[in-house]
């Protein structure tokens, strides 16, 4: 957990209409010298929904080296972000444990921390508080067994966590983008599908020019869920020196804007997500698609490294970045993490993919977060890689030669989404993630339908002409990635269609543009990408090879009509 974030204590001081002279404590009365520990519980600020606390821990017995202190509340007190101590609750009870800086207690010592809540009704001071299994606030300190333990996977309000939060629950239909769509000729045949919500920026957070904020969403949410199960998908997306190895997707925050990250970003997400309100909606979330994979394929060493990549490997703001999006959240019961993993035209090769498994649990095991806080991995974000091919496996052989070595392939160890997130799920499990990993595949562009697409394997003359006139992916090279010419839509949203795969998913609302063809002014930090325009030659990353882009396209996130046209007429399963 991060150390105390002032400016947020002012802000709420200041929402609260409070000062610092009206707090409440846990009554002292039965306070002796001769208890092995007093607890200090003050609520500093209290509002409509929540409040935030002010605890002091002082050891009155041997010194300790670690410290953990447990309670629990009366009432349905919710936990949001803490600092200086990692602070988690599993149903009515809370566990406060030291960070590597404070566990040092002492005999006489004190510790201090804090942490934000959301409540309705009453917010009663808790009773009990145990130390290290010793009742506090208590002469003689008799062991207390600690607060009622409602069992390992009970979370609370939201119900136990799901071992997969996709089955049996129905997924959130955005209705701004279920607006665009039915507005489109023939768009009524998929506005109803459940597409992610983009927090690509601050501001996007409490809505952008009128539209829909974080809250409205989950209020809307409510409604849709009805007495079932919901899931929202929202994809956290605001890093420092966002998206280093492409102009079109950069965002508002520089390199060393970590503070603010945090702070600004990440902080008043959890603040809203941890609302008593939501606490019975699933929360899945896309962490930051393209920061990891980028510092394993584009932060030295290679012909596709770039200096903005090198920064933030340097920096290392975008582990602790994610890192910090990862405990915050994850301490949250009713939300899961999916850290993305880019695609396997990225990272499915053996020399990336090692690499990437090590990254990946670097930053899950470092500065607050755990392997605990990951649900799974998603891949394919907003990319058009298709879910299976069909009409090749990569162990094929024609003329004695593996398929491998075509140029498409180029020795990749996989040729499509699914055998990737599956070989990738294997090696994350592993590495020392949980055995029961989930993967997610957006596949809300990789259909590769209509006329042209393959109807079965390509003729035995060589590996190359096997393999092209084979695939379904119709892309020049699969580095390709900005608004593909002949794209449809693929898959629809389903629950565990697969082994080991939690979900197929849109995180990527068909129609959102993926970056600008031309140069626009803009205000979101957005620049012009190359990779974009239609008449560009390539680069390192997609072999040299033309783009594939469509014309005509506005900045990325913005609606595209022609692309989503496009995608209509090119899904696949065709739509009816």
């Amino acid at each position: 957990m991060s150390r105390t974030k002032t400016s947020l204590l002012a802000a709420l001081a200041l929402l609260s209409g409070t000062s610092a002279a009206a707090l409440v404590s846990a009554p002292a009365g039965a306070v002796t010298a001769a208890a092995p520990c007093t607890v200090d519980y003050k609520v500093q600020n209290q509002w409509d929904t929540g409040f935030t606390t002010a605890v002091t821990i002082t050891n009155n017995g041997p010194a300790k080296s670690g410290w953990s202190l447990t309670w629990s509340y009366a009432g349905n007190q919710r936990i949001g972000n803490g600092w200086n101590a990692k602070v988690s609750q599993s149903g009515s009870s809370v566990t406060a444990a030291n960070e590597s800086y404070n566990g040092t207690l002492p005999t006489g010592g004190s510790a201090s921390f804090g942490f934000q809540a959301s409540y309705s009704g009453s917010n009663a001071v808790p009773a009990t508080f145990t130390l290290d299994g010793m009742a506090c606030n208590v002469a003689g300190g008799p062991t207390d067994p600690g607060p009622t333990d409602p069992g390992p996977t009970d979370p609370g309000p939201g119900g136990p966590k799901a071992a997969n939060p996709y089955v049996g629950a129905k997924v959130y239909v955005n209705p701004e983008w279920s607006a665009k769509a039915v507005a489109e000729p023939g768009g009524s045949r998929i506005s109803n599908q459940p597409t992610a919500v983009w927090l690509d920026r601050i501001a996007a957070i409490g809505g952008v020019n009128g539209g829909m904020g974080l809250r409205a969403h989950l209020d809307e949410a409510l409604k849709q869920k009805g007495s079932g199960e919901l899931v929202v998908q929202l994809v956290i997306y605001d890093l420092p020196g966002r998206d280093c190895a492409a102009l079109a997707s950069n965002g508002e925050l520089g390199p060393n804007d970590l503070d603010k990250y945090k702070s600004q970003y990440i902080d008043p997400i959890t603040s809203i997500l941890s609302d008593a309100k939501y606490a019975g909606l699933r929360i899945a979330t896309v962490i930051e698609p393209d920061s990891l994979p980028n510092l394993v394929t584009n932060a030295g060493g290679t012909n596709t490294t770039t200096d903005a990549c090198v920064t933030m490997k340097s920096n290392g703001n975008y582990e602790k970045g994610v890192s910090y999006a990862l405990d915050k959240l994850g301490a949250l019961a009713n939300v899961y993490n999916y850290i993305d993993a880019g695609h396997h035209g990225w990272l499915g090769w053996d020399s990336n993919l090692g690499p990437s498994v090590q990254e990946f649990y670097k930053v899950a095991t470092t500065n607050g977060a755990s392997v605990g806080d990951v649900a799974g991995f998603i891949v394919n974000t907003a990319n058009y890689s298709p879910v299976k091919e069909p009409n090749f496996k990569v162990t094929d052989m024609v003329n004695g030669q593996t398929i491998r070595q075509a140029k498409w392939i180029d020795w990749n160890q996989y040729v499509d989404e699914q055998s990737f997130a599956l070989g990738l799920r294997d090696k994350l499990v592993a590495a020392g993630f949980d055995s029961g990993l989930g993967m997610l595949i957006d596949t809300s562009r990789n259909g590769w339908g209509g006329s042209a697409r393959p109807t079965g394997p390509g003729p035995t003359t060589s590996v190359d002409s096997y393999v092209n006139g084979g695939r379904i992916d119709l892309r020049l090279h699969a580095g390709n990635w900005c608004n593909q010419s002949g794209a449809g839509i693929g898959q629809r949203p389903t629950a565990a269609p697969a082994t080991g795969v939690d979900a197929y998913v849109w995180v990527k609302p068909p129609g959102e543009s993926d970056g600008n063809s031309a140069a626009v002014p803009n205000d979101e930090g957005k620049g012009f990408d190359r990779m974009c325009d239609p008449t560009y030659g390539g680069n390192a990353r997609n072999g040299n090879n033309p783009t594939g882009a469509l014309p005509n396209a506005p900045l990325a996130g913005h609606w595209f009509p022609a692309q989503f046209e496009q995608l209509m007429q090119n899904a696949y399963p065709p739509l009816s």
